[in-house]
């Protein structure tokens, strides 16, 4: 879903977020960006993310502090300053989301600046985000996801549309990709063999099996497909030709949601989501579904499948040799 807070790079420039700060903070936010960039491989959406919040905060400090600020000034802050921002974006109505993840780009940002020696700020380690309630997607059933790859060839009239749109689905459900792994995936990666090897976040590539069903999905999408596909160029492609962009594979399964009677959770991430809890209900490995799912941590991981405590419980009672219950 598209957050609201975050624009585009060319929103920022209209907006003043990468003009209202002293020129003396011109250069260090140009290498803040660039080492974002380069070390850290960061999306092109991710980076005008963050260069979004800290526009919007050196827009405030302007406002706050009757000017733009320079480094000194961002020295001088102190932990009223920065609740004072927290309590503007309040007032505004920004989410409690939106804004932890702003005071963690700031914060990474004075990280940044200290590592280079122009800024030292330590009063903004001890400001306190607001308190995000822990939200966990839900997984559709296996009946739930089973329908969703049987039908979802059924709302389209011209047959390769619907064998693209089964395709991509499979790819979700059957490998755990992320929708925007999917439609990156270039023509020269079919056909598909045992495991796909995917590039996903931070440009780290990982390896997936890839189910029978799945190959054949794709492979009756390629045989139908009316385009010359090359090589280097997109896999999926919408009615005309280019790359298919993610808004259309959530408009199907919105559609979709409402000819099968889902829940509103049923959405592309779901499915992923799926993917990993049937595998964990399988009693799949907790880190090696991990690595199919290519977090960087356990702890993510964990979250995102819902590891409830019952089964954890259950687990130990059936494992654990002293357990005599």
């Amino acid at each position: 879903m598209h957050d609201p807070t975050v624009a585009a790079p060319a929103e920022l420039e209209a907006s003043g977020a990468t003009a209202t700060h002293a020129d003396a903070l011109a250069p260090l936010i140009a290498a803040w960006r660039d080492w974002m960039r380069v070390e850290k491989r960061m999306s092109a959406h991710t980076l005008a993310a963050y260069e979004h919040d800290l526009g919007t905060f050196l827009q405030f400090l302007s406002a706050h502090l009757g000017g733009p600020a320079s480094p000194g000034d961002l020295s001088r802050l102190g932990p009223a300053d920065f609740r004072a921002w927290l309590g503007q974006r309040a007032m505004v109505g920004l989410s409690k989301t939106s804004t932890a993840r702003a005071l963690s780009v700031i914060r990474g940002f004075f990280r940044f600046l200290e590592r280079r020696g122009a800024v030292s700020n330590a009063a903004i380690g001890g400001v306190r985000g607001p308190r995000v309630p822990r939200s966990v997607p839900k997984a559709l059933t296996v009946g739930e996801a089973a329908d969703t790859l049987e039908s979802v060839g059924d709302l389209e009239d011209e047959p390769w549309v619907a064998a693209r749109d089964a395709a991509v689905v499979s790819l979700l459900y059957g490998c755990g990709l992320r929708v925007g792994e999917a439609l990156g995936l270039d023509r020269s990666v079919a056909p598909l063999g045992e495991a796909l090897s995917v590039t996903g976040k931070g440009n780290k590539t990982r390896l997936v099996p890839v189910l029978p069903e799945v190959r054949q999905a794709v492979d009756t999408y390629l045989k139908q497909v009316p385009f010359a596909l090359a090589p280097d160029g997109p896999l999926f492609v919408g009615v005309k030709g280019g790359r298919l962009s993610p808004r259309r594979v959530q408009e199907r399964l919105q559609v979709l949601r409402a000819y099968l009677g889902l829940p509103e959770s049923a959405t592309p991430h779901a499915l992923r989501h799926s993917f990993a809890t049937h595998l964990l209900a399988g009693g799949g490995d907790l880190r090696a579904i991990q690595e199919l799912l290519g977090h960087a941590s356990l702890s993510t991981t964990q979250r995102y499948t819902d590891v409830d405590a019952r089964r954890l419980m259950d687990i130990h009672r059936l494992a654990h040799p002293r357990d005599r219950r």
